[in-house]
């Protein structure tokens, strides 16, 4: 199982490595889960440079993709490469998220396809114009796409890839560990309801 968290130059820390730490608390055979770039190294809106354990032409092969956000993505969604690489990602067969501004780029892929989306404050005009709904709430999602809005609702989009991928079990353990000792069942039972709408969702 290969899930690839695609991080561009200007990511944001918090949507990349949140949901690289999360989807990583899976320990089994075969489970790869990889930042992937267009360049070997990115580097955050914050200075942290980190290098790429994947390359943009390998999403396609992936059985999860997420599209983290970033202070470039305007000008990553006028990048034809990039944009190319992005429209061969296939719904029909792969588990497609979108963090933030990555909705976005989804949606200049055209891969959102009047689904609703969820989006930062910032992005949400942007994405209107592209021809989405804006959903004021945390995630959504329909069949095998899901978007997330707000830095911290990496974590949503990171237990719903979990869940479809290994189960709602695997999401709760991963979600349980990483929560904040003495609010981990409220935690746990606070994101899962954000997600458990959407798991069965075509």
């Amino acid at each position: 199982m290969h899930i690839a968290i695609v991080t561009f130059d200007g990511f944001n820390e918090l949507d990349s490595l949140i949901a690289l730490g999360i989807l990583n608390r899976i320990k089994r055979p075969g489970w790869r889960v990889a930042l992937a770039s267009p360049s070997e190294t990115v580097t955050s809106m914050n200075g942290v440079r980190l290098y790429r354990q994947a390359s943009l032409d390998e999403l396609e092969f992936c059985d999860a993709v997420l599209v983290g956000s970033g202070i470039r993505t305007r000008e990553i969604a006028q990048d034809l490469v990039v944009m190319q690489l992005l429209a061969r990602l296939n719904p029909a067969r792969q588990l497609i998220g979108a963090q933030c501004s990555g909705t976005l780029l989804l949606a200049k892929a055209g891969l959102l396809n009047g689904v609703p989306g969820c989006t930062d404050l910032t992005t949400k005009p942007w994405v209107q114009e592209a021809g989405i709904e804006v959903l004021e709430q945390p995630f959504f999602a329909r069949g095998n796409l899901a978007t997330a809005g707000g830095c911290l609702a990496s974590i949503y989009l990171a237990a719903w890839t979990l869940a479809r991928l290994v189960g709602l079990d695997a999401a709760a353990e991963a979600l349980h560990y990483v929560a904040p000792v003495g609010e981990k069942e409220d935690y746990v039972a606070r994101a899962l309801a954000n997600i458990e709408p959407y798991l069965n969702c075509a």
